[in-house]
């Protein structure tokens, strides 16, 4: 069987890097300066998500419970 997948929890104790990831990634989504410049920050830090924690949608889709 394969590992848990890792979320993001804000509420967790989480390094520094990983909180600006996160609010980074979440006010891009509210920028409205260059769609394509927000794009290319979003999917470099699903890629980022995907390759160092293994889960490219580390940062979206947490799971409830």
């Amino acid at each position: 069987m394969c590992d848990q997948l890792k979320w993001y929890d804000d509420k967790a104790d989480n390094s520094a890097w990983l909180d600006a990831l996160a609010e980074l990634r979440q006010r891009a989504a509210r920028e409205g300066y260059c769609y394509q410049h927000v794009q290319a920050i979003t999917v470099a830090i699903d890629q980022y998500a995907e390759k160092a924690l293994g889960n490219r949608d580390y940062f979206l889709n947490k799971p409830y419970g």
